[in-house]
Parts: structure tokens; sequence; C-alpha cells
């Protein structure tokens, strides 16, 4: 009994194992040409070039293609020899490509990572098709166009506002008279022109003054190409050097040896100490930065004692101004906190 036992074991543990190599060595279904060889599929073997390839595959596309196909010809229908064109071009797009194509003779190779095999088809079908590198570069740029164009505009609207102050083109004007190009003698004859063609031309003039003599800060100054976003990256491993370099030699001056501020480095912490911009700071009148050198508002407890002063004169000011008297009076009886009842 036992004897007759064995033999039986023996066959199904064998078709067991026969079954599963079939199972391991049989191509996948869904990937590259599905469960026919690529290489079957074009008639070219695994050595052949890439010139091997597309001359495989330029026979094969003539014989299959839907637009040569002619009833008749050939046993197979039109369906039919669709359905090989799209395999031949399904070969053909996985052979020539070298990348490609290594990872398909690595799936032959080692048919047991299945999984392995599904991400990297997938993988390589789902990736973009246009560099990354060059959608970001490419936004970059624009945003860097968008913004110069934009404080090109602002810088513009700020010039022609300060065209129309009286003061500005009076002083303009002063310095043109100056220089000698307002006073030109009128042309005669052929070259004479009209009153409307002087008039712009002296527009022009006060308005290169204005731009030429006049310091915009703020979010109105003139755009520096240094400041667009695209020069900031380029530039930003040299500012972030240039900033550990600089805290350093100030922790190294002020810290360890010890050394007394110069006036640099006091309108610097008071900048910080009154949380402004550097654009900000440079708006302020020089008699004001002055004062603040005199105060001494570098020192912590001289800035703390200046700004509850200026604390109190606002509240002074306010208190004084007919403005705000109205305004607390129209609070106190008309403002939203007062209850009134219509009469039934």
């Amino acid at each position: 009994m036992a004897a007759s036992i064995e033999p039986r074991l023996t066959l199904c543990v064998g078709l067991v194992f026969i079954s599963g190599f079939s199972a391991v060595s049989a191509l996948i279904e869904g990937l590259y040409c599905g469960t026919q060889s690529c290489y079957d599929v074009l008639g070219v073997s695994r050595e052949a070039s890439k010139a091997e390839v597309g001359r495989a595959y330029r026979q094969l596309a003539r014989r299959y293609h839907p637009d040569r196909y002619q009833p008749g010809e050939s046993d197979d229908s039109r369906e039919t020899a669709q359905q090989k064109f799209l395999l031949v071009a399904s070969a053909y797009e996985t052979l020539k490509d070298e990348e490609l194509r290594k990872d398909y003779d690595y799936m032959l190779d080692h048919p047991e990572k299945y999984y392995s095999h599904y991400y990297t088809y997938y993988r390589r079908r789902l990736a973009p098709k246009v560099d990354v590198r060059i959608v970001i570069l490419v936004t970059i740029c624009a945003v860097s166009l968008f913004q110069y164009y934009s404080w090109w505009s602002s810088y513009t609207e700020a010039i022609n506002y300060l065209m129309t102050i009286p003061k500005y083109r009076i002083q303009a004007t002063e310095l043109a008279k100056q220089q000698g190009l307002l006073n030109k003698t009128k042309e005669k004859g052929k070259n004479r022109r009209s009153k409307e063609e002087i008039r712009e031309e002296e527009e022009q003039i006060i308005r290169d003054i204005i731009k030429n003599k006049i310091d915009i800060k703020g979010g109105y100054q003139k755009p520096d190409i240094s400041d667009i976003l695209l020069c900031k990256i380029i530039l930003f491993p040299y500012h972030l050097c240039t900033y550990v370099a600089w805290n350093c030699s100030w922790f190294y001056r002020f810290t360890i040896c010890g050394e007394e501020y110069g006036d640099e480095e006091r309108l610097y912490i008071i900048r910080r100490y009154m949380k402004m911009s550097q654009a900000q700071f440079d708006s302020l009148d020089n008699s004001l930065i002055e004062t603040f050198l005199k105060q001494q508002l570098w020192i912590k407890e001289n800035y703390e004692a200046y700004r509850e002063e200026q604390e109190e004169e606002m509240k002074m000011k306010m208190a004084t101004d007919p403005r705000w008297k109205r305004y607390r009076r129209w609070m106190k009886s008309e403002g939203p906190g007062r209850l009134t009842f219509a009469d039934d």
C-alpha cells in the first residue's frame, strides 16, 4: 500500500513543480507585449541591434498597417491586422528605447520579481514626458518677467504722479533752464516745429530730470534686475555665505572682542528694534535718523523710553484732535453700542 502511494506522491510533486515553474517563467499579461515576446513579435533575436529592430518593424508595419490593408491579400481580417499592427508597434516602442529594453530584458531574465516588473513598467509609462527641471525653470522665468514688468509699471505710475505735483515740476523746469535744455532757439523754415511737438519735448525733458533727480523708495522705487526671483535664486548661495560671514564677524567683533558700534551698526540695531525693512528705513528723513543717533536708540533702554514717549504723544494728539473728539462723541451717543427703540 505504501509502495503504491509513493509514486503518486512523486508525480503530484512533479506536476506542482512543473506548473509552478511555467507560471513563474510565463510573460506577464498587460506589460510590454503581454504573453508574447517582443523579440518574437518582430522576428529578431535578443542580440539584434537597434537598426535591425527598426528594419523589422518597418517591414511588419507595411504589412499590417490599417491604411495598407486590402481584403483578399491575406488570410487576416481587418480587425486581426489592426491588432497585429498594435502588437508590432508596442514591441518596437519597447525595443527601440535602450532603457526600456534593458528593463524588458531584466524581466525576461528574472520572471520571479513579479511586483518589481509592474512598478518599473508603470513608473516609466506614467512618468512626465517633459523634464520637471525645464518646467520649473520656465515657471521661474515667467514669474521673474511678470515681477519686472509689474515693478516698471509701478515706477512709471509714480513718475506720472510726480509730474502732476507743481513743486517737483517747478524744480525740474528750473534745472532744465540752468542746463540750457529749454532755452533752445526756435527753428525757422522747414525745420520749424509745431507747438505740440515743442510741448511734448519739454514734458519729456522734465520727466527725465525727475527720474534722475528724485530717489523713490519703497514699493515704487526704480526696479533693479537683481531683485527678481531668477536672480535671487542664482545669487542665493552668495547671499547665504555673505549672511553667515556677516553674523560671524558681528559675533567676533562685538561679542568676543567688545568693539564699539559704528554708525552703520547702530542704525542697523535701531532698524531691528523698530521692525522696519531697509527700504522703509531709508525712506525716513535724514534729520530723523540723526535724532535717533543723538538719542542713542541702539541701547535697548533708550529705545523703550523713546517708544513710550511716542505712544504718549500720539495719545495727546488724538485727545486734542477735533476729528478724534467728534468720533468719540459719536461713539458715545450714536455709536454701535447704543440701543434705540421705535415707537409702537
